[in-house]
Protein backbone atom coordinates (compact mmCIF):
# COMPACT_ATOMS: atom_id res chain seq x y z
CA UNK A 1 0.00 0.00 0.00
CA UNK A 2 1.64 3.58 -1.07
CA UNK A 3 0.70 6.37 1.16
CA UNK A 4 0.47 9.84 0.06
CA UNK A 5 2.86 12.70 1.97
CA UNK A 6 1.84 13.87 4.98
CA UNK A 7 0.26 17.40 4.80
CA UNK A 8 1.81 20.60 6.48
CA UNK A 9 1.38 23.99 7.14
CA UNK A 10 1.41 26.20 3.84
CA UNK A 11 0.65 22.94 1.20
CA UNK A 12 -1.81 23.30 -1.22
CA UNK A 13 -5.43 21.35 -1.06
CA UNK A 14 -8.22 21.90 -3.29
CA UNK A 15 -12.10 21.29 -2.74
CA UNK A 16 -14.52 19.93 -5.52
CA UNK A 17 -18.08 18.74 -5.82
CA UNK A 18 -18.18 16.05 -7.98
CA UNK A 19 -21.62 14.31 -6.74
CA UNK A 20 -24.41 16.70 -5.43
CA UNK A 21 -24.61 20.04 -5.87
CA UNK A 22 -23.36 22.01 -2.42
CA UNK A 23 -24.09 26.02 -1.70
CA UNK A 24 -20.41 28.11 -1.09
CA UNK A 25 -21.74 28.98 2.35
CA UNK A 26 -22.03 25.84 3.46
CA UNK A 27 -18.17 24.70 2.60
CA UNK A 28 -16.00 25.62 5.81
CA UNK A 29 -13.42 26.66 3.86
CA UNK A 30 -12.26 29.35 6.63
CA UNK A 31 -11.13 25.92 8.82
CA UNK A 32 -9.03 24.26 6.07
CA UNK A 33 -7.30 27.67 5.79
CA UNK A 34 -7.00 27.87 9.65
CA UNK A 35 -5.22 24.99 9.58
CA UNK A 36 -2.87 27.03 7.84
CA UNK A 37 -3.34 25.35 4.16
CA UNK A 38 -3.75 27.02 0.65
CA UNK A 39 -7.30 26.24 -1.12
CA UNK A 40 -7.65 26.22 -4.19
CA UNK A 41 -12.07 26.03 -4.88
CA UNK A 42 -13.10 24.26 -7.77
CA UNK A 43 -15.90 25.85 -9.73
CA UNK A 44 -18.55 22.91 -9.10
CA UNK A 45 -18.33 24.11 -5.59
CA UNK A 46 -21.42 26.50 -5.41
CA UNK A 47 -22.63 25.57 -9.02
CA UNK A 48 -25.77 23.65 -9.90
CA UNK A 49 -26.87 21.37 -12.38
CA UNK A 50 -30.34 20.03 -11.64
CA UNK A 51 -29.31 17.96 -8.01
CA UNK A 52 -25.75 17.66 -9.77
CA UNK A 53 -23.03 20.21 -8.82
CA UNK A 54 -22.48 19.97 -12.88
CA UNK A 55 -22.72 18.07 -16.01
CA UNK A 56 -21.07 14.58 -15.94
CA UNK A 57 -18.24 16.22 -17.99
CA UNK A 58 -17.10 18.92 -15.81
CA UNK A 59 -16.87 17.33 -12.44
CA UNK A 60 -15.12 14.69 -14.08
CA UNK A 61 -12.55 17.34 -15.97
CA UNK A 62 -12.56 18.95 -12.31
CA UNK A 63 -11.41 16.05 -10.50
CA UNK A 64 -9.17 15.15 -13.06
CA UNK A 65 -7.24 18.38 -12.99
CA UNK A 66 -6.81 18.35 -9.20
CA UNK A 67 -5.17 14.63 -9.12
CA UNK A 68 -2.91 15.74 -12.12
CA UNK A 69 -2.00 19.38 -10.34
CA UNK A 70 1.48 18.49 -8.78
CA UNK A 71 0.62 21.53 -6.41
CA UNK A 72 -2.22 20.05 -4.60
CA UNK A 73 -1.82 18.13 -2.47
CA UNK A 74 -4.65 16.84 -0.99
CA UNK A 75 -8.45 16.71 -2.55
CA UNK A 76 -11.20 17.25 -0.31
CA UNK A 77 -14.73 16.16 -1.27
CA UNK A 78 -17.03 19.16 -0.66
CA UNK A 79 -20.23 17.04 0.00
CA UNK A 80 -21.66 13.22 -1.55
CA UNK A 81 -25.02 12.56 -2.53
CA UNK A 82 -24.75 10.93 -5.77
CA UNK A 83 -22.87 10.87 -8.71
CA UNK A 84 -19.38 10.18 -8.65
CA UNK A 85 -19.26 6.36 -9.55
CA UNK A 86 -19.93 7.27 -13.20
CA UNK A 87 -17.15 8.97 -13.34
CA UNK A 88 -14.60 6.68 -12.52
CA UNK A 89 -13.92 4.58 -15.39
CA UNK A 90 -13.20 8.04 -16.97
CA UNK A 91 -10.43 9.25 -15.13
CA UNK A 92 -6.52 8.94 -15.94
CA UNK A 93 -4.67 7.82 -12.84
CA UNK A 94 -1.20 7.93 -14.52
CA UNK A 95 -0.18 11.18 -12.77
CA UNK A 96 -1.92 10.48 -9.77
CA UNK A 97 -0.12 7.16 -9.02
CA UNK A 98 3.47 8.33 -9.86
CA UNK A 99 2.90 11.47 -7.11
CA UNK A 100 -0.35 9.76 -4.91
CA UNK A 101 -2.14 12.53 -2.69
CA UNK A 102 -4.31 12.42 -0.13
CA UNK A 103 -8.56 11.99 -0.70
CA UNK A 104 -10.89 12.72 2.09
CA UNK A 105 -14.61 12.05 2.16
CA UNK A 106 -17.31 9.73 2.77
CA UNK A 107 -21.04 8.78 1.70
CA UNK A 108 -21.47 8.56 -2.08
CA UNK A 109 -17.42 9.18 -1.89
CA UNK A 110 -16.75 5.65 -0.63
CA UNK A 111 -17.07 4.50 -4.09
CA UNK A 112 -14.18 7.10 -5.17
CA UNK A 113 -11.89 5.82 -1.82
CA UNK A 114 -12.95 1.92 -3.38
CA UNK A 115 -11.24 2.96 -6.63
CA UNK A 116 -8.38 4.64 -5.12
CA UNK A 117 -7.60 1.22 -2.55
CA UNK A 118 -8.11 -0.56 -5.36
CA UNK A 119 -5.38 1.45 -7.08
CA UNK A 120 -2.73 0.38 -4.08
CA UNK A 121 -3.09 3.96 -2.67
CA UNK A 122 -4.17 4.96 1.18
CA UNK A 123 -7.27 7.39 1.60
CA UNK A 124 -9.20 8.53 4.35
CA UNK A 125 -13.13 8.38 5.21
CA UNK A 126 -13.53 11.07 6.85
CA UNK A 127 -15.39 14.91 7.39
CA UNK A 128 -15.68 16.79 3.91
CA UNK A 129 -15.35 20.61 3.70
CA UNK A 130 -19.49 21.19 4.40
CA UNK A 131 -19.12 18.70 7.34
CA UNK A 132 -15.84 20.23 8.47
CA UNK A 133 -18.60 22.87 10.47
CA UNK A 134 -20.24 19.58 12.38
CA UNK A 135 -17.86 18.36 14.99
CA UNK A 136 -14.49 19.85 16.24
CA UNK A 137 -13.04 16.43 17.53
CA UNK A 138 -13.53 15.01 14.59
CA UNK A 139 -11.75 17.71 12.61
CA UNK A 140 -8.81 17.64 14.99
CA UNK A 141 -8.36 13.80 14.16
CA UNK A 142 -8.37 14.45 10.70
CA UNK A 143 -5.99 17.11 10.92
CA UNK A 144 -3.65 14.98 13.15
CA UNK A 145 -4.11 12.03 10.58
CA UNK A 146 -3.01 14.42 7.58
CA UNK A 147 -0.31 15.57 9.29
CA UNK A 148 1.14 11.74 10.48
CA UNK A 149 0.04 10.92 13.37
CA UNK A 150 -2.81 8.17 13.27
CA UNK A 151 -5.24 8.61 16.56
CA UNK A 152 -6.25 5.48 18.56
CA UNK A 153 -9.81 5.04 19.16
CA UNK A 154 -12.18 3.85 21.88
CA UNK A 155 -15.53 3.75 22.68
CA UNK A 156 -18.67 1.81 24.45
CA UNK A 157 -20.68 -0.68 21.94
CA UNK A 158 -24.14 0.29 21.29
CA UNK A 159 -24.93 -3.81 20.89
CA UNK A 160 -23.79 -6.73 22.31
CA UNK A 161 -20.79 -7.55 20.08
CA UNK A 162 -18.70 -10.50 18.80
CA UNK A 163 -16.07 -10.13 21.13
CA UNK A 164 -12.22 -10.68 19.98
CA UNK A 165 -9.10 -9.58 18.70
CA UNK A 166 -7.66 -9.69 14.82
CA UNK A 167 -5.68 -7.24 13.07
CA UNK A 168 -5.90 -6.08 9.27
CA UNK A 169 -6.14 -3.14 6.31
CA UNK A 170 -9.21 -1.15 6.92
CA UNK A 171 -11.77 -1.05 4.11
CA UNK A 172 -15.23 0.35 3.86
CA UNK A 173 -17.38 2.87 4.23
CA UNK A 174 -21.36 3.49 2.92
CA UNK A 175 -22.81 0.20 2.48
CA UNK A 176 -25.09 0.78 -0.35
CA UNK A 177 -22.10 2.12 -2.14
CA UNK A 178 -20.46 -1.14 -1.13
CA UNK A 179 -22.90 -2.90 -2.83
CA UNK A 180 -23.06 -0.31 -5.83
CA UNK A 181 -19.78 -1.09 -7.20
CA UNK A 182 -19.71 -4.80 -6.77
CA UNK A 183 -18.70 -6.32 -10.49
CA UNK A 184 -16.92 -2.92 -11.18
CA UNK A 185 -13.46 -1.78 -11.57
CA UNK A 186 -13.76 -0.05 -8.19
CA UNK A 187 -14.46 -3.67 -6.36
CA UNK A 188 -12.02 -3.77 -3.68
CA UNK A 189 -10.81 -7.00 -1.80
CA UNK A 190 -12.10 -7.75 1.85
CA UNK A 191 -9.77 -10.27 2.19
CA UNK A 192 -8.19 -10.47 5.59
CA UNK A 193 -9.53 -6.78 6.08
CA UNK A 194 -11.35 -4.67 8.97
CA UNK A 195 -14.92 -4.34 7.15
CA UNK A 196 -16.19 -0.37 8.18
CA UNK A 197 -19.90 -0.01 7.09
CA UNK A 198 -22.42 3.06 8.03
CA UNK A 199 -25.57 3.98 6.29
CA UNK A 200 -28.39 6.90 6.06
CA UNK A 201 -31.95 7.01 5.47
CA UNK A 202 -31.89 3.08 4.73
CA UNK A 203 -35.41 0.53 5.71
CA UNK A 204 -34.25 -2.11 7.73
CA UNK A 205 -34.95 -4.84 5.30
CA UNK A 206 -32.95 -2.59 2.28
CA UNK A 207 -29.88 -3.04 5.14
CA UNK A 208 -30.84 -7.09 5.30
CA UNK A 209 -30.87 -6.97 1.21
CA UNK A 210 -27.74 -5.47 1.50
CA UNK A 211 -25.53 -8.13 3.57
CA UNK A 212 -27.20 -10.79 1.51
CA UNK A 213 -25.63 -9.38 -1.35
CA UNK A 214 -22.24 -8.68 0.32
CA UNK A 215 -22.86 -12.53 2.00
CA UNK A 216 -23.50 -14.06 -1.59
CA UNK A 217 -20.59 -12.42 -3.55
CA UNK A 218 -18.70 -14.00 -0.63
CA UNK A 219 -17.34 -10.61 0.52
CA UNK A 220 -18.12 -11.53 4.25
CA UNK A 221 -15.96 -14.56 4.37
CA UNK A 222 -12.48 -14.39 5.42
CA UNK A 223 -12.57 -10.97 6.97
CA UNK A 224 -10.27 -9.70 9.97
CA UNK A 225 -13.94 -7.80 11.32
CA UNK A 226 -16.55 -5.58 11.34
CA UNK A 227 -17.15 -1.94 12.40
CA UNK A 228 -20.33 -0.79 12.34
CA UNK A 229 -20.82 3.23 12.31
CA UNK A 230 -23.31 5.22 12.14
CA UNK A 231 -26.89 3.85 10.95
CA UNK A 232 -28.85 7.24 10.76
CA UNK A 233 -32.67 8.85 9.93
CA UNK A 234 -33.13 4.93 9.53
CA UNK A 235 -36.66 3.82 8.53
CA UNK A 236 -39.67 2.56 10.80
CA UNK A 237 -41.39 -0.58 8.95
CA UNK A 238 -40.80 -3.03 10.86
CA UNK A 239 -38.50 -5.62 10.59
CA UNK A 240 -37.78 -7.72 13.17
CA UNK A 241 -34.59 -7.33 13.91
CA UNK A 242 -31.60 -4.77 14.43
CA UNK A 243 -28.84 -3.34 12.28
CA UNK A 244 -26.54 -5.33 14.97
CA UNK A 245 -28.67 -8.27 14.75
CA UNK A 246 -28.91 -8.27 10.63
CA UNK A 247 -25.28 -8.54 10.63
CA UNK A 248 -24.21 -10.76 13.32
CA UNK A 249 -26.73 -13.58 11.57
CA UNK A 250 -25.22 -12.58 8.18
CA UNK A 251 -22.05 -13.45 9.66
CA UNK A 252 -22.79 -16.15 12.12
CA UNK A 253 -21.05 -18.54 10.61
CA UNK A 254 -17.51 -16.84 10.92
CA UNK A 255 -15.68 -16.17 14.09
CA UNK A 256 -14.54 -12.63 13.62
CA UNK A 257 -15.10 -10.07 15.99
CA UNK A 258 -18.06 -8.03 15.29
CA UNK A 259 -18.66 -4.38 16.99
CA UNK A 260 -21.02 -1.57 16.81
CA UNK A 261 -21.31 1.66 18.11
CA UNK A 262 -18.05 3.18 15.82
CA UNK A 263 -18.56 6.90 15.53
CA UNK A 264 -18.34 7.44 11.93
CA UNK A 265 -20.63 8.38 8.85
CA UNK A 266 -23.52 10.60 8.90
CA UNK A 267 -23.83 11.68 11.83
CA UNK A 268 -21.78 14.84 13.07
CA UNK A 269 -19.12 12.65 15.28
CA UNK A 270 -17.05 11.04 11.91
CA UNK A 271 -14.22 9.93 13.08
CA UNK A 272 -11.66 9.58 10.25
CA UNK A 273 -9.82 6.17 9.04
CA UNK A 274 -7.32 5.43 7.21
CA UNK A 275 -8.65 3.05 4.24
CA UNK A 276 -5.28 0.98 3.41
CA UNK A 277 -3.83 1.65 6.97
CA UNK A 278 -3.55 -1.52 9.12
CA UNK A 279 -5.64 -1.52 12.73
CA UNK A 280 -5.53 -3.64 15.11
CA UNK A 281 -9.27 -4.43 16.76
CA UNK A 282 -10.04 -5.42 19.87
CA UNK A 283 -13.53 -5.81 20.59
CA UNK A 284 -14.99 -6.66 24.60
CA UNK A 285 -18.08 -7.22 25.81
CA UNK A 286 -18.76 -3.12 26.52
CA UNK A 287 -15.86 -1.74 24.36
CA UNK A 288 -14.49 -1.60 21.01
CA UNK A 289 -10.64 -0.26 20.49
CA UNK A 290 -8.68 0.36 17.28
CA UNK A 291 -4.94 0.50 16.98
CA UNK A 292 -3.12 1.69 14.26
CA UNK A 293 -0.15 -0.23 13.08
CA UNK A 294 1.74 2.56 11.72
CA UNK A 295 5.69 1.56 11.95
CA UNK A 296 5.63 -0.24 8.60
CA UNK A 297 4.56 2.80 6.84
CA UNK A 298 6.73 5.97 8.84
Amino acid sequence: MNFPAFLKPGDTVAVTAPASRVSLEDVRLDILRSWGFHVKVGATVGSHYHNFSAPRSVRREELQSFLDDPEVKCIFAARGGYGISDLLDQLDWSSFLKKPKWVVGFSDVTALLCHIQGLDVACIHGPMAKTLSFDSSSNENLLRTLSGEYPTYEWKVSAPPRPGISQGMAVGGNLVLLSHILGSSSEVDFQGKILFIEEVGEQLYNIDRMMVQLKRSGKLKGLAGIVLGSFTEMGDLPFGKTVEEIVLDHTQQENYPVVSGFPFGHDDVNLPIVMGLTYKLEVTSSHGYLIPIQNEYL
